[in-house]
């Protein structure tokens, strides 16, 4: 076992384990650690405690000290440094033409380093623009290349259900999201209704994913023919997926009803959901621009 306190950089960042040493702190606790990009200001997020070898990256680095007054009024005025980097590193880029979009300036808090997140469709040749900026800063700097996804985690937002976004507010890491999820929860494949702010599938469709292919796995498929409680047999008209209802057309004395079962009042083999929908090759090239496959997120090195 090994003791270890969990320390976030950013809201909704990840959480990096660091060696607690002989400091006294708990959650919400302010500390300078030293990390790969240089020594940084963190916010404690889990109190010290022993977690597995296995759970740690080793060699584990120690938090160098909570963080004091002065520390505090340093990372203010670093954040108000970094108002002004942004706006002439906006004056470079249009200087030298480069098709990007800057998105956040960042300076380490002990300010050896000045990082700049960007967009951009393709690569981009900014050797020049790194030149020139290090000439007006004295420091190191670093553009990094990030993707729409940490774009929208940057700059946060209101999502369609009315709430602040779920990656600034509390997703740390993003999941693979895929059309397969909208289409086990039966959702409208229009891409306006199921994208997100970022333009790239919902992160919310992850949320239930698991329960729906639970649920589903328990219903008939829509046209399957059935065996009702009274013996009669009928096809699957619909399904009401999360109340577990399923209503089926059955023949009754030569005329067809329709009425509403419970799964467990009806018999039917059991068998795989259909995954395949009638699609037009411009519906299927716009939804596979929306699926997003995931991987690490370029906001955080590892600490």
């Amino acid at each position: 076992m090994v003791k270890v306190v969990g320390v976030r950089f950013r809201s909704a960042g990840k959480i990096y384990y660091f060696d607690p040493a002989e400091c006294d702190m708990k959650v919400g606790t302010h500390v300078i650690v030293e990390t790969a990009r240089g020594v940084e200001y963190g916010t404690v997020m889990i109190a010290p405690r022993e977690v597995a070898d296995d759970k740690v990256v080793q060699p584990l680095k120690s938090v160098i000290r909570v963080a004091t007054k002065e520390d505090e009024k340093q990372e203010r005025r670093n954040k108000e440094k970094e108002k002004d980097a942004f706006k002439i590193c906006l004056e470079k880029i249009a200087k030298h033409k480069l098709e990007m979009k800057l998105v956040e300036a960042e300076y380490t808090f002990d300010n050896n380093k000045l990082l700049f997140y960007f967009t951009a469709d393709g690569r981009i040749d900014f050797r020049e623009l790194v030149k020139d900026l290090a000439s007006v800063f004295r420091t190191r700097i670093e553009l990094r290349q990030i993707g729409v996804r940490d774009e929208t985690k940057i700059l946060g937002g209101i999502g369609i259900c009315g709430r602040e976004l779920c990656c600034k507010s509390y997703l740390s890491e993003f999941a693979p999201v895929s059309i397969k999820m909208a289409k086990e929860q039966n959702l409208s494949l229009n891409p306006t209704k199921i994208s997100g702010v970022c333009g790239r599938l919902m992160c919310c469709l992850k949320n239930e994913e698991e329960t729906y292919e639970y649920l589903n796995s328990r219903l008939p498929n829509i046209g399957d023919t059935v065996t009702t409680i009274d013996g009669v047999r009928g096809e699957v008209q619909s399904v009401n997926v999360l109340r577990q209802l399923v209503k089926v057309i059955v023949e009754v004395n030569d005329e067809k009803e329709l009425r509403e079962y419970k799964v467990k009042e009806l018999k039917f083999r059991p068998r795989r959901r259909k995954e395949n929908l009638k699609l037009s090759a411009q519906e299927l090239k716009e939804l596979s621009a929306l699926e997003d496959k995931g991987g690490k997120s370029k906001l955080d090195d590892a600490k």
